[in-house]
């Protein structure tokens, strides 16, 4: 398929949004309060637009300063500007702020920022050539994907869990890292609730050293999880992963912490990893990750896309998940949030585990703002 990239950008706006909850979202390293999302809209010279939305759950100000960082940093590196493509603008932001991100300290949100900004891209050109994203990103027509409930709380993760499936989901993933007793515990009542043949995942978001992560995989793996995702810390060294893997009885997932191509190919090529997640609106956006997650698949490393945010970043994943192909499985968060579904027009449907894919241009979703005005941040530079 031959589509016109080029591009000449005349805007780059952030949406600050935080919905307040009534349940935190709780993790071994940390809670969220409320649920915030940073959703990017950019038009060109002309008229066409589109969205994008950067990574933006910790810290608690992260939502707000993300889309300073877009409005005094990178929207002047951008608007006015003419490029052959998406992936030559976030080539030229990610060059144009190396320096910056090393002074500052700060290359994980300026990463993110930018990733934001690169899915926005991605679906003005796809909007603009009349096509659905995965198409322009390569890929074959396809109407689903497979889908799995995420972010399931360690308090009775089984009740969540079965109001899930009531909504069409047949795959789960619970946290972990709230002791051994209930992990275990909580593992086991999923089990008892779903049986023995359901998909079934957990994430320790990093809680462990290398020692307790093998005791923890020889102790879950009883209950046949269908991965054992972040056990240890993504920074820990290829070593201490080595050392895991080779003593895990369950399968290990992780990359939503990882940042670069370097880093990513590392893990591909160390052999350590079933599953490889990446999370288009932390580092990369799609620009960078589509290469990555077809290297993973070439590599025999299924990509499953990471998304705990809005509703646009999960349906960018998941024209991405249906572009690259293979086996994976796509993050849908569990918890409620109406950035997610309730306040985004187009947001497809799930059905016996499989989401839908849009056949409207681009992602084909956008945020309903006059819904989320109530909801919505002002910020400055």
């Amino acid at each position: 398929m031959t589509i016109e990239t080029s591009i000449e950008i005349e805007r780059v706006e952030p949406h600050v949004f935080r919905v307040p909850i009534e349940t935190p979202v709780v993790t071994s390293f940390g809670v969220m309060r409320d649920r915030p999302a940073v959703f990017i809209r950019v038009s060109d010279k002309s008229g066409a637009q589109g969205w994008g939305e950067v990574w933006c759950n910790f810290p608690a100000v992260g939502a707000e300063h993300r889309a300073r960082l877009v409005n005094s940093v990178l929207s002047p590196l951008l608007e006015g500007q003419r490029f052959e493509s998406a992936e030559a603008a976030y080539l030229h932001l990610t060059r144009a702020t190396e320096i910056l991100a090393i002074q500052s300290g700060e290359p994980g949100p300026i990463a993110q920022a930018i990733a934001g900004i690169d899915l926005a891209l991605w679906d003005m050109v796809a909007r603009r050539a009349g096509k659905p994203l995965h198409l322009c990103l390569g890929g074959v027509p396809k109407a689903f994907v497979k889908a799995y409930a995420s972010g399931l709380n360690a308090d009775g993760p089984e009740r969540l869990a079965a109001v899930k499936h009531e909504a069409g989901y047949r795959r789960f993933k619970i946290k972990l890292g709230f002791g051994r007793e209930r992990d275990l515990r909580n593992l086991e009542a999923m089990r008892d609730t779903f049986g023995t043949q359901a998909d079934i995942m957990v994430d320790a978001n990093q809680a462990w050293d290398v020692e307790t992560a093998i005791e923890m995989a020889k102790a879950l793996s009883v209950h046949r999880p269908r991965w054992l995702e972040e056990p240890i810390r993504a920074d820990i060294g290829l070593d201490g992963w080595r050392r895991l893997a080779n003593d895990s009885p369950i399968p290990l997932a992780a990359g939503e912490n990882v940042r670069g191509e370097g880093a990513y190919s590392a893990f591909i090529q160390s052999g350590t990893l079933g599953f490889l997640q990446p999370d288009i609106g932390k580092w990369g956006g799609l620009s960078a990750t589509l290469p990555i997650a077809r290297a993973a698949e070439e590599a025999g490393v299924t990509y499953c896309p990471h998304w705990l945010g809005g509703g646009i970043g999960l349906v960018a994943s998941l024209h991405l998940l249906a572009a690259v192909g293979g086996d994976g499985l796509l993050e849908v968060d569990a918890n409620p949030n109406p950035l997610r579904e309730d306040m985004i027009i187009g947001f497809p449907a799930i059905a016996n585990g499989d989401m839908a894919v849009p056949s409207a241009a681009g992602i084909g979703v956008e945020p309903d703002l006059q819904a989320l005005a109530r909801y919505r941040i002002a910020v400055g530079d």
